[in-house]
């Protein structure tokens, strides 16, 4: 059976992570997610023989699928490290050059919306918060969780705010969430079937003056 794409993340999930995965998962936990597994989709099940993998990286692949499943690896969930990982990661690539940051460069949020038409399936939320000290300077196409996410680009004095967006299903809203990665802040929250990351340099409490626009 080809796989799917959900299960071509998950393969990737476990190549990416199999060697930061340094414990056994308990028994009764790997009872409990196998039974989910059988009781929701045979084609999991027919995924997990294709993998064809031994014992030990079976209970890995296992614990990725739970994660994936239950949203574990969101930045709202308790093992969001991996993910705010990527997301620090998307930030710093963007700041390598002005080739990097933006692929759309406006201030203006009615140029920066529709320039995503046709290039991802959903539409992004585009604000401009220049009246309040933070202008939108651009946008650009990113690859977040294992699916293409928008991100877009604000200026705070001389530190650029990268917003990163991108559906987030059956997630209830979530007030923002402050993580600190390699000397960057990052606020994670979900609205309206959004989740949303805020990445800078910029100080804790500025940043969360321009996080609270978006509530």
């Amino acid at each position: 059976m080809k796989p799917t794409e959900k299960e071509k993340v998950i393969s990737h999930l476990f190549k990416k992570h199999r060697n930061e995965i340094s414990h056994a998962m308990p028994r009764h936990l790997k009872s409990k997610i196998l039974d989910d597994l059988f009781k929701t989709s045979k084609e999991r099940v027919s995924f997990l023989s294709w993998m064809s993998f031994g014992g030990g990286a079976l209970a890995t692949v296992l614990a990725l699928i739970m994660a994936f499943q239950f949203g574990k690896m969101s930045a709202i969930g308790s093992g969001g490290q991996t993910l705010t990982e990527e997301v620090v990661s998307s930030h710093v690539r963007s700041l390598m050059s002005s080739q990097h940051l933006s692929d759309v460069v406006s201030t203006d949020q009615h140029t920066v919306k529709p320039w995503f038409e046709g290039k991802i399936d959903f539409g992004p939320n585009v604000k401009d918060w220049a009246k309040d000290g933070f202008p939108l300077i651009g946008g650009r196409l990113d690859y977040v969780d294992g699916r293409a996410t928008a991100a877009l680009v604000y200026k705070s004095n001389q530190h650029v705010i990268n917003v990163l967006q991108h559906p987030a299903a059956g997630a209830d809203s979530s007030e923002p969430r402050l993580r600190t990665v390699r000397g960057y802040q990052i606020f994670s929250w979900t609205k309206d079937g959004m989740i949303y990351w805020a990445v800078s340099d910029v100080n804790a409490a500025d940043l969360q003056k321009f996080v609270y626009l978006w509530l």
